[in-house]
């Protein structure tokens, strides 16, 4: 019995170091936001924090780094077809709208503005 025990028994310090580890990088990824990163560089480091935390999350605290592959799999198949499916998507809205500026030509009301300019404050 207490074998068995000692088998569904994990150890605290992998928690703790878990814990530590999505804390750093919850702090990493405010500082995205206070040191004003923008564009591509802001939403790609984003991303990736906010994917690391999950992993670390579904691998510790939801027990997966302990199971079977095939539980696994069955967890983490759908989420990851439907982000290929989105990434599917947006290639083929960028087609259609460069299809459709290469026909029609660009149009004056796609010019890219900022937030202040229909709030009407100074940037």
């Amino acid at each position: 019995m207490s074998s068995e025990a000692d088998q569904n028994h994990h150890p605290i310090g992998i928690y703790l170091k878990v814990w530590t580890l999505l804390f750093v990088l919850s702090i990493a990824s405010y500082m995205v936001d206070y040191y004003d990163f923008q564009g591509l560089l802001r939403w790609t480091l984003i991303i990736a924090f906010m994917l690391l935390k999950a992993g670390f999350i579904m691998a510790v605290f939801m027990h997966l780094m302990w199971e079977r592959m095939a539980l696994i799999g069955t967890v983490l198949a759908p989420p990851l077809a439907l982000l290929f499916l989105i990434g599917f998507m947006i290639s083929e809205g960028y087609y259609v709208f460069d299809a459709r500026v290469d026909y029609f030509g660009q149009p004056e009301a796609a010019t890219r503005i900022h937030v202040s300019d229909v709030l009407g404050t100074k940037h």
